[in-house]
C-alpha cells in the first residue's frame, strides 16, 4: 500500500463564494500515480459527469533513491457546481477510507466522505478570502505492484511535516544527500551544545570518507552531538573547524595540527559569513521538525547559525527528525540583521520579545535534498551537584543578596546567563533555593537548571540558542513542551550573543573559567597556555558587555595537583578588564573598582585553596617589591606551569621544596 496524494487546488471563481450558485476549479494532480493507473483515472473523469477543461502536465511521482522516475502525464481541469459531488475510482479511493483536507499552512480539515452531503459541508467550511492550495490524501491505494509500492512509499511523517509538496520528491537516503558535499567545499551545519545538530548527512560523511577521501571545512553552531565531530575527525574529513567543539577525538586532532581549528566568539561567525570574511558556504545542512508550505525551515532543540547558513549557502539540505516532537513549532523567532551601512536596531527589549519569524525562510528551490531521520539528541553529560559547586552557588547567592541590600539590584534581580557545563549548571541550581523570584533568562543553552527553575515556580521566562538536557530531563521537558513553550524563545546565536541586546537588557554572566591569575585575567580555553579545550564559545560575548560579569571554577583540580588560581594565566580568553567577580567554593572576590595590586589581595585571601594559599602569597610580596603597577616576577610567572608539565604537580612536595 502507498499513501495516494493528490495536489487539489480550489480557486475563487467569478468571485462569488455563496455555495449553492458559486462554482469552484478543482485541479487533480494524481501525482502517485504511474502512467497506467494515471491513464485509468483519466479515463474515468472523462466519463464523469464534470465538465472537462483542459490538459495539463503532471509532475512525476518521486521514487526516493531509485533509479529509475515514473513518467509524466496529464490531468484534467474539471468544474463542478458544488451540488454534485465528484466520484473516485473505488479502488483509487475506498468507500470507507474518506479524505483529509489540509491548508498549506497545515490547518486540519474535517474528513471528507463520499456523500454530497458532506462534501458540501466541507466545501462551506472552506474561508471566503484568498485562493488557497491544499493536500487531499487518500488513505490507502494498491497499484498491484508491491515491490514498485514499497520503492515509492514514503514515511507517513514526511506527509505531515513537509507541507510543500513540490519537495516532497526532495527525499532522498542520506548518501544520496550527502553526495551534494564535495572535496574543498565549505559546510554548515546546525548544532549547538549537542542539539539540534544534522545527523545522518555527517554520518553519511565519514562513511563515504573510507572510500573516497575528501576534506571540508566544517561550520556549526557549537558542539556537535551523537560523536559526530568523533566521526568526521577520525574519517580525517574536517580540514578546518570552526567555532566550538567539545569532543575529545577533534581535540587531539586539533591539538595535533591536523585540523585547523578557529577559535571564535560565537556572535562573530556569521557576521563574517555575511561580509565575506569568511565564505561562502557551499552546503548547508540543517536539522528540522519540519517545512512549511512556504518553504520555511523549522529548527529543532536548537537554531545557532542555522539561519545565515541556510539563507547564505547555495544550497541546502533538510534532516526532518521525526523523533522531534512538533510541538517545537512556534518556539523559534528567527531575526537576522540588516546589512550595514543601513543596519537598524534590533528590536529586542527583554528575554520575552519576538521579532521575528517562527521559521527560517528560504526560497523552496534552494532546497536540494531532505532526509528523514529519527535519531534523538545526545544527553548532556552534566553532572548533579556536588558540595563545592554547592559552596560557589552559596557565595554568588550571598553576593548577589548584597547587591539587593545595597539598592544595585532587585530581587528580581536582572536577566540571567549561564554557561554550558557542570558548574554553571549547578550554579543555576543554586537559584531555588535562594530568596530571588520572577527571574528571567538571556542566554545562549538552556540546561536542566531551567526548567527546574520554572517547575520551582523560580523562572519567569528564558531566552537562549539551544536546549540541551540529561536524559531524564529531555523526556520529561518534550512530553510537556507545550507548557513550558509559552515561557521559551530560542533565537540565532548572533541575536542571543549580541553585545547590543546583552548590554540593554543589563545581563549578569556567570561562565566557567580554566583558571585565572591575581589580577583576574581569565584562561577559558588552553590547558597548559597550548592544549584547545573547547573554545570561548560565548563565554566573550557576555563577559565584555554584560553588567555583571562572573566567572567560577573550583580552586583546583586533579586532586589537588594543579591550582586554578595562578601567578599568570597561561593564555588570556578575558581580560582583568572585562571581570567583575572570581567565585571558588572557597571564597568570592569582588573586582570592581580595584587597581591591580588590590585584586591580587582580594583574589588570594578569598579565592585560592589553602594548599596554594601560601605559595602564592609569597610569589605576590616579592613581586611588590620590584615595583610596578601591576607587580610581577616575569622569570617566575609561568614556573607553575612549567613544573605541572615537568612533574604533573604545579608545586613541589614539602620535603622537596624545602631542600631547595
Amino acid at each position: 500500500m502507498i499513501n495516494v496524494l493528490r495536489h487539489v487546488k480550489i480557486i475563487e471563481y467569478r468571485n462569488r463564494w455563496r455555495f449553492r450558485s458559486a462554482r469552484y476549479a478543482v485541479y487533480i494532480y494524481p501525482t502517485a500515480y504511474p502512467s497506467r493507473e494515471m491513464a485509468k483515472l483519466s479515463r474515468h473523469f472523462r466519463r464523469s459527469p464534470l465538465r472537462q477543461r483542459e490538459h495539463r502536465p503532471v509532475p512525476a511521482w518521486p521514487c526516493h533513491g531509485s533509479a529509475t522516475k515514473c513518467t509524466w502525464g496529464t490531468d484534467r481541469t474539471t468544474w463542478f457546481d458544488g451540488r454534485n459531488a465528484p466520484t473516485f475510482p473505488r479502488d483509487a479511493c475506498p468507500k470507507d477510507a474518506g479524505f483529509q483536507l489540509r491548508y498549506r499552512q497545515g490547518i486540519p480539515w474535517p474528513s471528507f466522505s463520499h456523500a454530497p452531503s458532506a462534501y458540501q459541508r466541507d466545501l462551506r467550511a472552506i474561508p471566503r478570502s484568498r485562493p488557497c492550495d491544499l493536500w487531499c490524501f487518500s488513505s490507502a491505494y494498491s497499484s498491484g505492484n508491491a515491490e514498485r509500492d514499497a520503492m515509492t512509499e514514503l514515511p507517513a511523517a514526511a506527509h505531515d511535516r513537509i507541507r510543500l509538496s513540490s519537495l516532497l520528491d526532495k527525499v532522498v537516503s542520506a548518501e544520496e544527500a550527502a553526495s551534494h558535499i564535495k572535496d574543498g567545499m565549505m559546510v554548515g551545519m546546525s548544532g549547538f551544545t549537542r542539539a539540534g545538530e544534522a545527523k545522518a548527512v555527517p554520518m553519511a560523511l565519514a562513511a563515504r570518507a573510507k572510500t573516497e577521501p575528501f576534506k571540508i571545512t566544517l561550520v556549526t553552531g557549537a558542539s556537535l552531538g551523537n560523536d559526530l565531530d568523533k566521526q568526521l575527525a577520525e574519517a580525517h574529513v574536517l580540514a578546518r573547524r570552526l567555532p566550538f567543539q567539545s569532543d575529545p577525538a577533534l581535540r587531539k586532532a586539533i591539538n595535533a595540527g591536523e585540523v585547523m581549528f578557529i577559535d571564535q566568539h560565537l556572535s562573530e561567525t556569521v557576521e563574517h559569513l555575511r561580509t565575506h570574511q569568511l565564505g561562502p558556504i557551499n552546503v548547508a545542512v540543517v536539522e528540522a521538525v519540519g517545512i512549511t508550505a512556504q518553504g520555511g525551515i523549522i529548527p529543532t532543540t536548537s537554531v545557532g547559525n542555522s539561519a545565515s547558513f541556510a539563507i547564505l549557502a547555495e544550497k541546502v539540505i533538510v534532516e526532518i527528525n521525526t523523533s522531534q516532537p512538533m510541538g517545537l513549532e512556534g518556539l523559534h523567532d528567527i531575526y537576522i540583521p540588516t546589512r550595514r551601512p543601513f543596519r537598524e536596531p534590533i528590536p529586542v527589549v527583554g528575554a520575552e520579545s519576538r521579532v521575528g519569524l517562527p521559521f527560517i525562510p528560504v526560497p523552496p528551490e534552494k532546497i536540494a535534498a531532505i532526509v528523514i531521520t529519527s535519531k534523538l539528541d545526545s544527553a548532556s553529560n552534566v553532572l548533579p551537584p556536588d558540595a563545592e559547586t554547592a559552596a560557589i552557588a552559596g557565595h554568588l547567592m550571598e553576593f548577589l543578596g548584597h547587591e539587593v541590600k545595597k539598592g544595585r539590584l532587585t530581587e528580581r534581580l536582572q536577566p540571567l546567563q549561564a554557561g554550558i557545563g557542570t558548574i554553571a549548571n549547578a550554579v543555576m541550581h543554586g537559584f531555588i533555593e535562594s530568596p530571588f523570584y520572577d527571574l528571567t533568562m538571556y542566554s545562549e543553552v538552556l540546561q536542566d537548571s531551567t526548567f527546574d527553575l520554572f517547575d520551582a515556580g523560580k523562572l519567569n521566562f528564558a531566552s537562549g540558542s539551544s536546549i540541551t538536557l540529561s536524559k531524564p530531563k529531555y523526556e520529561q521537558v518534550m512530553a510537556d513542551i507545550t507548557r513550558y513553550k509559552p515561557r521559551l524563545i530560542l533565537r540565532p546565536q548572533e541575536i542571543s550573543n549580541h553585545p547590543e541586546i546583552i548590554r540593554r537588557l543589563g545581563i549578569i554572566a556567570i561562565n566557567t573559567a580554566l583558571e585565572f591569575d591575581i589580577y583576574g585575567n581569565v584562561n577559558s580555553t588552553h590547558v597548559g597556555g597550548t592544549q584547545m579545550m573547547n573554545g570561548i564559545g560565548g563565554s566573550g560575548d557576555f563577559a565584555r558587555n554584560g553588567y555583571l560579569s562572573v566567572f567560577v571554577t573550583k580552586s583546583i583540580a586533579k586532586d589537588g595537583a594543579l591550582s586554578s588560581v595562578v601567578p599568570m594565566v597561561s593564555h588570556v580568553d578575558h581580560t582583568e578588564h572585562d571581570v567583575d567577580i572570581v567565585v571558588t567554593e572557597v571564597g568570592l572576590a569582588d573586582l570592581r573598582e580595584l587597581a591591580p595590586r588590590e585584586r591580587a589581595r582580594v583574589i588570594i585571601d578569598n579565592c585560592v585553596h589553602p594548599l596554594y594559599r601560601d605559595a602564592l602569597d609569597d610569589y605576590f610580596q616579592r613581586a611588590l617589591a620590584r615595583g610596578g603597577h601591576t607587580p610581577h616576577l616575569i622569570e617566575e610567572a609561568f614556573s607553575w606551569h612549567v613544573r605541572a608539565r615537568e612533574t604533573g604537580r604545579m608545586l613541589a612536595p614539602p620535603h622537596l621544596a624545602a631542600s631547595a
